[in-house]
């Protein structure tokens, strides 16, 4: 039988009790703001590297305390997707040696760093599947792989067509993932991981790869189809397979993205508070362990009008409704680069992270939504902050300041 994970959340105590799983756990208040460090042509800014040490003060005056770096090992393609040589750290986006500048500069400045760790699938060096540096057989290869030639057991996840889909089951293969992951712990100094196409493969060896390598910090990219008559089957699977993992795993949450973006661009603000008035996306049930954000490098925009690999764009004209959105609500919002970056809209993503900063919203706040309706969202946040989204007027009452005002938002604090 499906299970359904519930969240309890006694916010009052400030704790988040979580029941009707194997997972029963507290999980207190995070207060992470985090930044994708990259976007989908990042690698064309020569070294990548450098350009995120030089940004390190910036961000953390803003008050940015974690970036996700895109994958730093070797590559057939330049963005890092296809890694090669695992144990090499030179790459598109330069060299090992800046690479641990950058990462250094960004410790100095008080963010922690992620990795993005691509395990699924791996190329060969010159070939399909002649692996090097480490070195591994044909049996590290799923049989049911397009290749044709491996050896290993049946892909225990979803494949891809584009790169040899790793056996996983192999002992040698999980050691030598370990490995690698300890060492750009102990070298590169990464803090924690990002867990790429999470999907491809058990979330059993997953978890065991997470727990050899005691990060800080792990989220991983879960992305299911998004139906939008039916989006608790969405948030449930997130759920699912969070609860496979125990809970130590974060995932991004694409169900509020969907959700979100839809409601913005078609006022249908309704979507935005589900049928027992919490929020309707993960955040409304397991919101410590939801990564919220309004694009990345596979759905959005870079750089040069270059759409992301798998594109879902956020409408271009509502992006800081969005931001509104997740900075003001709980989850641990993650903010694009390219998007804090934009001379544009800089200074009102730091005007909203000031005001989740200064008014303690953390992953766990409570939420009050008050209207859901066509052309009106507004809600209370931790009885500190006010938020309406949509043209229709409304205001909080006696007693709240404006904070920030932006194309489609206001905020308002005590």
């Amino acid at each position: 039988m499906k299970k359904r994970l519930l969240a309890f959340f006694l916010f009052s105590a400030g704790l988040a009790l979580f029941q009707g799983s194997p997972l029963f756990a507290f999980q207190g208040a995070d207060s992470t703001v985090m930044i994708q460090g990259f976007h989908w042509t990042s690698w064309k800014t020569s070294p990548w590297w450098g350009e995120v040490e030089k940004r390190a003060g910036e961000m953390s005056k803003a008050g940015i305390n974690l970036i996700w770096l895109p994958p730093s090992s070797d590559s057939a393609s330049p963005e890092g997707y296809m890694p090669r040589r695992l144990a090499v750290q030179d790459s598109s986006y330069g060299t090992a040696a800046q690479l641990g500048a950058a990462v250094k500069a960004l410790h100095w400045a008080g963010i922690r760093v992620i990795g993005d760790m691509v395990l699924n699938h791996r190329v060969g060096t010159n070939e399909w599947a002649d692996f090097t540096e480490p070195a591994w057989g044909p049996d590290s290869v799923c049989s049911d792989d397009e290749w044709g030639k491996g050896t290993g057991a049946a892909d225990t996840g979803k494949g891809v067509p584009f790169a040899r889909d790793i056996d996983h089951t192999k002992i040698y293969v999980q050691n030598s993932i370990k490995a690698w992951m300890a060492g750009l712990r102990d070298t590169v100094g990464y803090d924690g991981w990002r867990y790429d196409y999470a999907r491809g493969f058990a979330s059993s060896y997953l978890l065991a790869y997470n727990r050899a390598t005691s990060p800080s910090f792990s989220v991983a990219e879960i992305w299911d189809d998004l139906d939008l008559g039916n989006t608790d089957t969405h948030r449930q699977a997130s759920v699912d397979w969070m609860d496979s993992v125990n809970g130590e795993i974060k995932v991004f949450d694409f169900t509020t993205k969907g959700i979100l973006q839809q409601a913005v661009k078609a006022g249908e603000y309704w979507r935005l508070a589900d049928r027992d008035g919490r929020p309707s996306g993960l955040i409304g049930w397991w919101p410590a362990n939801a990564v919220t954000f309004v694009e990345n490098h596979d759905t959005g925009p870079s750089p040069g009008g270059r759409l992301g690999a798998r594109a879902w764009p956020f409408p271009s004209d509502k992006i800081l409704a969005g931001y509104a959105y997740i900075l003001t609500h709980p989850g641990i919002p993650c903010i694009y680069w390219p998007h804090f970056f934009d001379p544009g809209i800089k200074g009102p993503i730091s005007d909203l992270i000031r005001i989740r900063r200064t008014s303690g919203i953390s992953s766990i706040s409570s939420v009050s939504i008050l209207k859901a309706e066509q052309g009106l969202y507004a809600a209370v946040v931790d009885g500190k902050v006010a938020v309406k989204l949509g043209d229709r007027a409304w205001e909080p009452g006696a007693g709240w300041g404006q904070a920030t005002t932006g194309p489609g938002y206001v905020v308002w604090t005590k």
